[in-house]
Protein backbone atom coordinates (compact mmCIF):
# COMPACT_ATOMS: atom_id res chain seq x y z
CA UNK A 1 0.00 0.00 0.00
CA UNK A 2 1.99 2.81 -1.45
CA UNK A 3 0.73 6.31 0.01
CA UNK A 4 1.91 9.90 1.70
CA UNK A 5 2.06 9.32 5.36
CA UNK A 6 -0.23 11.49 7.70
CA UNK A 7 3.04 12.86 9.48
CA UNK A 8 4.13 14.03 5.53
CA UNK A 9 0.83 15.50 4.76
CA UNK A 10 1.74 19.38 3.91
CA UNK A 11 -1.21 22.56 3.31
CA UNK A 12 -2.03 22.11 -0.39
CA UNK A 13 -1.85 18.72 -0.92
CA UNK A 14 -4.40 16.25 -2.46
CA UNK A 15 -4.48 12.84 -0.93
CA UNK A 16 -6.87 9.76 -1.70
CA UNK A 17 -5.58 6.65 -0.24
CA UNK A 18 -6.74 4.12 2.96
CA UNK A 19 -6.89 5.47 6.69
CA UNK A 20 -7.92 4.55 9.98
CA UNK A 21 -11.25 6.04 11.85
CA UNK A 22 -10.17 6.79 15.33
CA UNK A 23 -13.05 9.05 15.83
CA UNK A 24 -16.28 9.82 13.88
CA UNK A 25 -19.27 12.10 15.05
CA UNK A 26 -21.77 14.25 13.40
CA UNK A 27 -21.98 17.83 14.47
CA UNK A 28 -24.00 20.79 13.79
CA UNK A 29 -21.77 23.83 12.56
CA UNK A 30 -22.94 27.25 13.99
CA UNK A 31 -25.22 28.22 11.14
CA UNK A 32 -27.25 24.92 11.71
CA UNK A 33 -25.80 22.81 9.10
CA UNK A 34 -24.38 18.83 10.10
CA UNK A 35 -21.44 18.03 9.17
CA UNK A 36 -18.86 15.35 10.01
CA UNK A 37 -15.88 15.64 12.39
CA UNK A 38 -13.13 12.62 12.29
CA UNK A 39 -9.94 11.89 13.30
CA UNK A 40 -8.46 9.62 10.73
CA UNK A 41 -4.46 8.33 11.25
CA UNK A 42 -1.99 5.80 9.88
CA UNK A 43 1.01 4.49 12.07
CA UNK A 44 2.49 7.68 11.80
CA UNK A 45 0.20 10.39 12.88
CA UNK A 46 -3.34 11.30 13.03
CA UNK A 47 -5.16 14.56 11.47
CA UNK A 48 -8.51 16.01 12.05
CA UNK A 49 -11.12 15.74 9.21
CA UNK A 50 -14.24 17.09 8.22
CA UNK A 51 -16.77 16.11 5.93
CA UNK A 52 -19.04 19.28 4.48
CA UNK A 53 -22.28 17.09 3.65
CA UNK A 54 -24.86 16.79 6.28
CA UNK A 55 -26.08 13.40 5.16
CA UNK A 56 -23.22 11.76 5.31
CA UNK A 57 -23.54 8.68 7.84
CA UNK A 58 -20.09 8.58 10.38
CA UNK A 59 -17.98 5.42 9.95
CA UNK A 60 -17.43 3.48 12.58
CA UNK A 61 -14.81 3.73 14.92
CA UNK A 62 -11.49 1.76 14.44
CA UNK A 63 -12.59 0.85 10.47
CA UNK A 64 -10.44 1.98 7.25
CA UNK A 65 -11.95 4.05 5.46
CA UNK A 66 -10.19 5.48 1.61
CA UNK A 67 -10.57 8.83 1.81
CA UNK A 68 -10.13 11.72 -1.18
CA UNK A 69 -9.44 14.95 0.75
CA UNK A 70 -7.54 17.95 0.47
CA UNK A 71 -5.21 19.32 3.34
CA UNK A 72 -5.75 21.96 4.68
CA UNK A 73 -4.84 24.78 8.12
CA UNK A 74 -7.10 25.86 10.45
CA UNK A 75 -5.96 27.30 13.72
CA UNK A 76 -2.32 26.66 12.80
CA UNK A 77 -2.86 22.64 12.87
CA UNK A 78 -3.04 21.02 9.54
CA UNK A 79 -6.62 19.61 9.00
CA UNK A 80 -7.99 17.28 6.14
CA UNK A 81 -11.39 18.98 3.65
CA UNK A 82 -12.70 15.21 2.83
CA UNK A 83 -14.54 15.34 -0.57
CA UNK A 84 -15.25 11.82 -0.60
CA UNK A 85 -14.87 8.79 1.53
CA UNK A 86 -16.40 5.05 1.42
CA UNK A 87 -15.70 2.22 3.47
CA UNK A 88 -13.04 -0.24 2.11
CA UNK A 89 -14.04 -3.30 0.06
CA UNK A 90 -12.96 -6.46 -1.48
CA UNK A 91 -10.39 -6.15 -3.97
CA UNK A 92 -8.86 -3.37 -1.73
CA UNK A 93 -5.06 -3.90 -0.77
CA UNK A 94 -4.72 -2.49 2.55
CA UNK A 95 -1.96 -3.27 4.88
CA UNK A 96 -3.76 -3.04 7.97
CA UNK A 97 0.24 -2.48 9.45
CA UNK A 98 0.61 0.79 7.63
CA UNK A 99 -2.15 2.19 9.24
CA UNK A 100 -1.82 1.02 12.89
CA UNK A 101 0.69 3.38 15.22
CA UNK A 102 2.20 0.23 17.51
CA UNK A 103 4.95 0.46 20.28
CA UNK A 104 8.26 -0.54 19.28
CA UNK A 105 8.88 -3.44 20.71
CA UNK A 106 6.94 -6.80 20.28
CA UNK A 107 4.16 -6.74 23.32
CA UNK A 108 5.52 -10.58 24.51
CA UNK A 109 8.94 -8.77 24.86
CA UNK A 110 7.71 -6.27 27.09
CA UNK A 111 5.48 -8.46 28.97
CA UNK A 112 8.41 -10.51 29.94
CA UNK A 113 10.27 -7.69 31.13
CA UNK A 114 7.50 -6.72 33.16
CA UNK A 115 6.79 -10.34 34.83
CA UNK A 116 10.66 -10.76 34.73
CA UNK A 117 10.81 -7.21 37.09
CA UNK A 118 7.67 -7.92 39.28
CA UNK A 119 9.26 -11.87 40.12
CA UNK A 120 12.35 -9.98 41.47
CA UNK A 121 10.63 -8.12 43.88
CA UNK A 122 11.80 -8.87 47.64
CA UNK A 123 8.74 -7.13 49.34
CA UNK A 124 6.13 -10.26 49.42
CA UNK A 125 2.87 -7.40 49.86
CA UNK A 126 4.53 -5.18 46.74
CA UNK A 127 4.54 -8.89 44.64
CA UNK A 128 1.21 -10.26 45.72
CA UNK A 129 -0.07 -6.81 44.58
CA UNK A 130 1.48 -6.21 41.41
CA UNK A 131 0.92 -9.85 40.38
CA UNK A 132 -2.90 -9.59 40.88
CA UNK A 133 -3.51 -6.49 39.46
CA UNK A 134 -1.57 -7.24 35.76
CA UNK A 135 -3.74 -10.82 36.15
CA UNK A 136 -6.89 -8.91 36.04
CA UNK A 137 -6.19 -6.74 33.21
CA UNK A 138 -3.02 -9.86 31.26
CA UNK A 139 -5.14 -9.68 27.80
CA UNK A 140 -6.20 -6.53 27.36
CA UNK A 141 -2.64 -5.34 28.51
CA UNK A 142 -0.96 -6.80 25.53
CA UNK A 143 -2.81 -4.46 22.76
CA UNK A 144 -4.24 -1.27 25.18
CA UNK A 145 -2.98 2.55 24.39
CA UNK A 146 -1.90 4.68 27.20
CA UNK A 147 -4.32 7.23 26.01
CA UNK A 148 -6.51 8.13 23.18
CA UNK A 149 -4.50 11.13 21.83
CA UNK A 150 -1.76 11.69 23.71
CA UNK A 151 1.46 10.37 24.45
CA UNK A 152 1.95 6.58 23.95
CA UNK A 153 -1.09 6.73 21.73
CA UNK A 154 -0.40 3.35 20.00
CA UNK A 155 -1.26 -0.72 20.26
CA UNK A 156 0.48 -1.46 22.85
CA UNK A 157 1.51 1.67 24.08
CA UNK A 158 0.84 1.06 27.76
CA UNK A 159 3.32 -1.47 28.27
CA UNK A 160 5.70 0.30 26.28
CA UNK A 161 5.09 3.42 28.54
CA UNK A 162 5.61 1.06 31.54
CA UNK A 163 8.72 -0.40 30.39
CA UNK A 164 10.42 2.66 29.29
CA UNK A 165 9.32 3.75 32.70
CA UNK A 166 11.17 0.66 34.37
CA UNK A 167 14.01 1.33 32.49
CA UNK A 168 14.82 4.80 33.59
CA UNK A 169 13.54 4.11 36.90
CA UNK A 170 16.44 0.60 36.84
CA UNK A 171 18.97 3.51 35.86
CA UNK A 172 18.29 5.99 38.43
CA UNK A 173 18.15 4.05 41.78
CA UNK A 174 21.42 3.21 41.97
CA UNK A 175 22.20 7.60 41.86
CA UNK A 176 19.58 6.99 44.80
CA UNK A 177 20.39 4.24 47.12
CA UNK A 178 17.79 5.59 50.06
CA UNK A 179 15.23 4.81 47.63
CA UNK A 180 13.08 1.46 48.13
CA UNK A 181 13.49 -0.13 44.68
CA UNK A 182 10.09 -2.61 45.03
CA UNK A 183 8.53 0.32 45.83
CA UNK A 184 9.00 2.89 42.57
CA UNK A 185 8.94 -0.38 40.53
CA UNK A 186 6.01 -1.34 41.78
CA UNK A 187 4.42 1.95 41.38
CA UNK A 188 5.71 2.18 38.05
CA UNK A 189 4.04 -0.79 37.07
CA UNK A 190 0.49 -0.11 38.75
CA UNK A 191 0.05 3.77 38.02
CA UNK A 192 -1.96 3.65 35.11
CA UNK A 193 -3.18 0.02 34.62
CA UNK A 194 -6.42 1.53 35.60
CA UNK A 195 -6.57 3.04 32.39
CA UNK A 196 -7.99 -0.13 30.74
CA UNK A 197 -11.09 0.53 32.71
CA UNK A 198 -11.27 4.19 32.04
CA UNK A 199 -10.89 4.07 27.95
CA UNK A 200 -12.48 1.44 25.54
CA UNK A 201 -9.94 0.42 23.38
CA UNK A 202 -10.41 -2.13 20.16
CA UNK A 203 -7.47 -5.18 19.55
CA UNK A 204 -5.73 -2.60 17.09
CA UNK A 205 -5.38 0.31 20.23
CA UNK A 206 -7.80 2.37 18.52
CA UNK A 207 -9.83 4.32 21.50
CA UNK A 208 -13.23 5.04 20.72
CA UNK A 209 -14.39 6.60 24.41
CA UNK A 210 -14.15 6.97 27.54
CA UNK A 211 -15.91 4.64 30.07
CA UNK A 212 -18.77 6.16 31.99
CA UNK A 213 -16.46 5.19 34.93
CA UNK A 214 -13.66 6.50 33.64
CA UNK A 215 -15.41 10.37 33.27
CA UNK A 216 -17.06 9.90 36.59
CA UNK A 217 -14.03 9.01 38.48
CA UNK A 218 -10.87 8.56 36.37
CA UNK A 219 -8.04 6.26 36.92
CA UNK A 220 -6.59 7.43 39.77
CA UNK A 221 -9.62 6.73 41.86
CA UNK A 222 -10.14 3.82 40.34
CA UNK A 223 -6.52 2.57 40.57
CA UNK A 224 -6.42 3.13 44.27
CA UNK A 225 -9.87 0.89 44.65
CA UNK A 226 -8.34 -1.68 42.49
CA UNK A 227 -5.40 -2.01 44.95
CA UNK A 228 -7.46 -1.69 48.01
CA UNK A 229 -9.88 -4.85 46.66
CA UNK A 230 -6.53 -6.49 45.31
CA UNK A 231 -5.51 -6.29 48.82
CA UNK A 232 -8.42 -7.50 50.31
CA UNK A 233 -8.61 -10.56 48.21
CA UNK A 234 -5.69 -11.70 49.17
CA UNK A 235 -5.77 -11.35 53.08
CA UNK A 236 -3.45 -8.13 53.09
CA UNK A 237 -4.34 -5.71 55.62
CA UNK A 238 -5.85 -2.65 54.02
CA UNK A 239 -3.46 -0.49 56.51
CA UNK A 240 -0.85 -2.76 55.81
CA UNK A 241 1.75 0.36 55.15
CA UNK A 242 2.75 -0.62 51.82
CA UNK A 243 -1.24 -0.56 50.78
CA UNK A 244 -1.38 2.89 51.40
CA UNK A 245 2.08 3.66 50.18
CA UNK A 246 1.17 2.01 46.48
CA UNK A 247 -2.22 4.06 46.83
CA UNK A 248 -0.78 7.36 47.80
CA UNK A 249 1.10 6.59 44.58
CA UNK A 250 -1.27 6.29 42.16
CA UNK A 251 -3.49 9.05 43.76
CA UNK A 252 -0.39 11.64 43.35
CA UNK A 253 1.48 10.72 40.35
CA UNK A 254 0.22 13.42 38.32
CA UNK A 255 1.97 15.65 40.82
CA UNK A 256 -0.05 18.63 41.57
CA UNK A 257 -4.09 19.26 41.59
CA UNK A 258 -4.60 21.04 38.06
CA UNK A 259 -3.29 17.97 36.59
CA UNK A 260 -5.75 15.43 38.44
CA UNK A 261 -3.91 14.78 41.69
CA UNK A 262 -5.57 15.36 45.37
CA UNK A 263 -2.82 14.46 46.93
CA UNK A 264 0.69 15.99 45.86
CA UNK A 265 3.55 13.16 46.40
CA UNK A 266 4.45 12.80 49.91
CA UNK A 267 7.37 10.55 50.11
CA UNK A 268 10.14 10.26 47.75
CA UNK A 269 9.45 7.03 46.19
CA UNK A 270 5.84 8.71 45.09
CA UNK A 271 8.26 12.00 43.75
CA UNK A 272 10.02 9.52 41.62
CA UNK A 273 7.23 7.96 40.25
CA UNK A 274 5.61 11.39 39.17
CA UNK A 275 8.76 12.53 37.81
CA UNK A 276 9.57 9.33 35.71
CA UNK A 277 5.98 9.76 34.12
CA UNK A 278 5.97 12.86 33.34
CA UNK A 279 9.35 12.65 31.70
CA UNK A 280 8.50 9.68 29.63
CA UNK A 281 5.16 11.51 28.69
CA UNK A 282 6.93 14.08 27.56
CA UNK A 283 10.06 12.55 25.77
CA UNK A 284 7.57 10.22 23.98
CA UNK A 285 5.48 12.97 22.50
CA UNK A 286 8.53 15.49 21.73
CA UNK A 287 9.82 11.88 19.65
CA UNK A 288 6.75 11.74 18.08
CA UNK A 289 6.84 15.71 17.32
CA UNK A 290 10.91 15.27 15.80
CA UNK A 291 9.68 12.28 13.54
CA UNK A 292 7.39 14.36 11.71
CA UNK A 293 8.88 17.98 11.39
CA UNK A 294 11.93 18.48 8.99
CA UNK A 295 15.28 19.21 10.58
CA UNK A 296 15.75 22.74 11.19
CA UNK A 297 12.36 23.59 11.46
CA UNK A 298 9.82 24.39 14.33
CA UNK A 299 6.80 22.57 14.75
CA UNK A 300 2.94 23.62 15.00
CA UNK A 301 1.98 24.50 18.33
CA UNK A 302 1.83 20.94 20.64
CA UNK A 303 -1.10 22.08 23.13
CA UNK A 304 -0.09 18.78 25.92
CA UNK A 305 3.10 20.79 25.83
CA UNK A 306 1.76 24.21 25.17
CA UNK A 307 5.15 25.16 22.67
CA UNK A 308 6.09 24.76 19.69
CA UNK A 309 9.07 22.48 19.02
CA UNK A 310 12.28 22.92 17.42
CA UNK A 311 14.08 19.69 15.63
CA UNK A 312 18.00 20.69 15.47
CA UNK A 313 20.26 19.55 12.95
CA UNK A 314 21.87 16.65 14.99
CA UNK A 315 25.05 15.47 13.59
CA UNK A 316 24.69 11.98 11.87
CA UNK A 317 20.80 12.69 11.07
CA UNK A 318 20.32 12.47 7.63
CA UNK A 319 19.01 16.01 5.66
CA UNK A 320 15.40 15.73 5.00
CA UNK A 321 13.63 17.39 2.27
CA UNK A 322 10.27 18.90 2.49
CA UNK A 323 8.23 18.17 -0.47
CA UNK A 324 7.24 21.31 -2.34
CA UNK A 325 3.10 21.82 -1.50
CA UNK A 326 0.88 21.86 -4.99
CA UNK A 327 -1.22 24.47 -5.71
CA UNK A 328 -4.26 24.89 -3.26
CA UNK A 329 -7.57 23.99 -5.29
CA UNK A 330 -10.10 26.66 -4.31
CA UNK A 331 -12.62 25.22 -1.53
CA UNK A 332 -15.88 24.03 -2.70
CA UNK A 333 -18.85 26.65 -2.43
CA UNK A 334 -21.66 24.75 -3.82
CA UNK A 335 -23.58 22.59 -1.15
CA UNK A 336 -23.24 18.73 -1.82
CA UNK A 337 -25.82 16.64 -2.65
CA UNK A 338 -26.63 13.42 -0.58
CA UNK A 339 -24.67 11.21 -1.54
CA UNK A 340 -21.93 13.39 -3.12
CA UNK A 341 -19.37 12.11 -0.19
CA UNK A 342 -19.64 8.82 -1.16
CA UNK A 343 -19.76 8.60 -5.02
CA UNK A 344 -16.96 8.47 -7.76
CA UNK A 345 -14.43 7.25 -5.53
CA UNK A 346 -13.25 3.74 -6.64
Amino acid sequence: MEQIKVADFYKGLSFEGFLLVRTSQKRTSNNGGNYLDMTLADNSADINAKVWDPMATPPDAGSVIKVRAAITEYNGRLQMRVDKFRPTMDGDRVDVGDLVASAPEPPDAMRKEIDDTVAAFQNPVLKTLCQALIAQVSDQLMYYPAAQRMHHAERSGLMHHMTSMLRAAKALLPCYPFLDADLVLAGVLVHDLSKITEMRADTLGNVSEYTTEGLLLGHLVVGVSQVREAARQHNIPQDDEYVLLLQHMIISHHGIAEYGSPRPPMFPEAEMLSILDEMDARMNEMESVLKRTPRGVFSEKIWSLERRMYHPRYLGEPEETAPAPEEPQPARTERPNAQSAYEGLL
